[in-house]
Order: structure tokens, then C-alpha cells, then sequence
């Protein structure tokens, strides 16, 4: 089972992040961010949600027992986000002109 708040200080230590950093990326309270650290305040869904998004992961990336996964930059960020808006046809023909540039 997961440390929630040992994992939260391990990915806030590997960006060098403080507690107001956290909260400014994540929109919380640094009370809210103090009082999960601090005090060991199991937190809600919700503000995991929103930590886990300020940390640029997923619920299912965080309770990863594995930490292989990789971050992504906001290029690929939008790479993707673009990717999902195109119709299968189109996937295929951008897939098939990667394999032609290797």
C-alpha cells in the first residue's frame, strides 16, 4: 500500500517544490497543503486530483507502485491533446508518414 504523503514529498523533493509551490500550482490552500504534510491529513480525492494535476500525472500514475513513468513536457502535452481530436483515417496516414521518416 501507498504512502500518500511520502509519495506527495517525494515527487515535491524531486522538483525542488515547497509547500507554496505546491499550492500555487495546484490552487490550494497552503494551509491545505501544510496540514497534509504537517500533520499527516489523509487528503480527499478531490485535492489529490488537484495535486496530481499540478504534478502534471494521474491518479493511476500515483498510486503507481512502479515510478517509471514518465512526465510530460507541454509540447507533448498538446501533441497529444491534438492527436485525440483526429479521426482514425488521419492517426493511420500521420502513423504511416512516422514510419516512413525512420
Amino acid at each position: 500500500m501507498i504512502d500518500t504523503i511520502a509519495k506527495i514529498d517525494t515527487l515535491m523533493h524531486e522538483r525542488g517544490w515547497s509547500d507554496y509551490r505546491l499550492s500555487i500550482e495546484s490552487g490550494l490552500s497552503t494551509s491545505t497543503i501544510a496540514n497534509i504534510r504537517r500533520r499527516n491529513t489523509v487528503p480527499s480525492i478531490p485535492t489529490l486530483e488537484a495535486i496530481c494535476n499540478a504534478f502534471g500525472i494521474t491518479l493511476s500514475q500515483f498510486f503507481q507502485e512502479d515510478t517509471a513513468f514518465v512526465e510530460l513536457t507541454d509540447e507533448q502535452k498538446e501533441f497529444f491533446a491534438k492527436w485525440l481530436t483526429l479521426t482514425n483515417t488521419q492517426k493511420q496516414i500521420f502513423y504511416d508518414l512516422i514510419n516512413e521518416m525512420k
